[in-house]
């Protein structure tokens, strides 16, 4: 018989089982207490969650789970119909300083006073479960090293693709494979935009200010539209897939906002759809970890992902290529998130914290700093569209330009300047090239008297896990 040891502080009762003569024992351990950080759109829904699933919840966590205290600003709001009776604060700080709180659950979002209120709660020896990506991606090697040094858990799952379980997978499922990238559509808001430009032709501002009405915008809509959000979230994919430190700074970031419905429709007719992809790509020489409009083979799975829902294909040795496709946003599905990390938690607050799952996957002193790529080093195939003089001759400048910097041609198409007009587009899809070879090539083509305005560029990714 082995025995172990069990900690007195979970433990409710002790009492003799209905089976009292061979010895039976049942322990009651004491219910998982949580204080609640923020009682919005999230934090109802895991409120309500929490209550109406307890049961089933109990029964996946070994003990009940409870929420005895929250925080909102508006305390006069109060807690949600049919969450229960939970004492409210307006206060955060009340919370994470409960001696009777085992877990903090960080809803607020943003970085002040979330830091703040996350580190206060590590101090005070509490395990974090939290939603907030730019948190993570931004001060996530500070936080889980205090986390390390308190013996105490924080995880993240609904801050990266809402209820799609992907750091789980990644972290824990995929843990035998050497990943070797990840490639994703995690921001709903820029997927719904191209979505729409595609489907109905419209201009990338008119489905902006729809996306906005319909809530899945912000006012100020730059996190997502200028890839921001995707950044931090891809960000904390990288260090997860790679074992290497989170390190937001060297996430290259471009935006949707340039993309036209020009280039929707000459995508369509080269085959290709644009998504918004975050990159995540292992080589010899190191890192790349990119967020950039995208063409994508229309045949692809993740290209066929629409509206507000996401995607990540990882590439690993073993298993190959896989796809997790979900909801990245919304009440429920984050909350299925959050209680899923809190049910983590509570079966392993009995565990010696030296035998839990890493933070970011590996063992902290395995964590590597590779060096991460810069935009100009990496590799990748490139639509271009440009403005020129429709005369003959005009190709065969460009064309010679783009020998002379060793950049091969896939496809051209020229559209036809109509009736009158002395300017046509062309559209180039090129073969894999660096890309300070790629801008080499647009800088001497866009000095060109025959170029006018700016050559726009998409970059191009099979996703066949070359």
């Amino acid at each position: 018989m082995v025995a172990r040891s069990i900690n007195p502080q979970t433990i409710d009762c002790l009492r003799v089982s209905e089976f009292p003569r061979i010895g039976f024992w049942r322990f009651e351990l004491k219910p998982v207490k949580l204080g609640l950080l923020g009682v919005g759109t999230v934090g109802a829904s895991t409120a309500l969650v929490l209550r109406n699933n307890a049961a089933e919840i109990a029964r996946r966590a070994g003990r009940n789970i409870e929420i005895i205290q929250a925080s909102r600003r508006n305390v006069g709001a109060g807690m949600p119909a049919g969450s229960g009776e939970i004492e409210l604060v307006s206060d955060p700080f009340t919370v994470v300083n409960n001696p009777e709180v085992d877990i903090v659950i960080e809803l607020i979002g943003s970085e002040d006073p979330a830091l703040e209120l996350v580190m206060r709660a590590i101090e005070n020896g509490k395990h974090v479960v939290t939603a907030n990506k730019a948190l993570i991606a931004l001060h996530g090697n500070q936080i889980f090293a205090a986390a390390q040094s308190r013996g105490v858990n924080v995880v993240f799952e609904a801050a990266v693709a809402g209820g799609i379980p992907i750091i789980k997978s990644i972290r824990e499922g995929l843990s035998a494979n050497h990943i070797e990238s990840v490639a994703g559509i995690i921001n709903g808001t820029g997927n719904f935009i191209l979505s729409e430009m595609r489907d109905k032709g419209r201009d990338f501002e008119d489905v902006l200010a729809e996306a906005q009405a319909l809530g899945y915008a912000e006012a100020d809509p730059t996190f997502d539209v200028e890839g921001i959000d995707a950044a931090h979230k891809l960000c904390i994919l990288s260090s997860i897939a790679f074992g290497i430190p989170l390190q937001f700074e060297a996430v290259y970031t471009e935006g949707i906002s340039g993309v036209s419905t020009e280039d929707v429709v000459f995508a369509g007719q080269l085959g290709y759809r644009i998504k918004h992809l975050g990159v995540a790509r292992r080589s010899d020489q190191g890192i790349e970890m990119r967020v950039h409009p995208t063409l994508i083979p229309e045949k692809r799975l993740i290209a066929n992902v629409d509206g507000v829902m996401n995607a990540v294909l990882v590439q690993a040795d073993k298993l190959g290529p896989s796809l997790y496709y979900g909801a990245g946003a919304g009440a429920d599905p984050t909350a299925s998130a959050v209680i899923a990390d809190i049910i983590d938690v509570a079966r392993t607050i009995t565990t010696d914290a030296q035998n839990r799952v890493p933070h970011l996957a590996f063992q902290p002193d395995q964590i590597v700093d590779i060096p991460i790529l810069p935009i100009a080093e990496i590799q990748t195939a490139y639509y271009l569209r440009m403005r020129v003089d429709d005369r003959p001759g005009v190709m065969a400048e460009i064309t010679r330009i783009m020998g002379n910097n060793d950049i091969s041609i896939e496809a051209i198409l020229q559209k036809e300047p109509e009736s009158g007009v002395t300017r046509a587009t062309i559209i180039m899809l090129t073969q894999k090239i660096r890309e300070q070879r790629m801008d080499d090539a647009i800088s001497a083509i866009t000095r060109l008297d025959v170029v006018h305005g700016d050559v726009h560029r998409i970059r191009v990714e099979t996703l066949d896990g070359d």
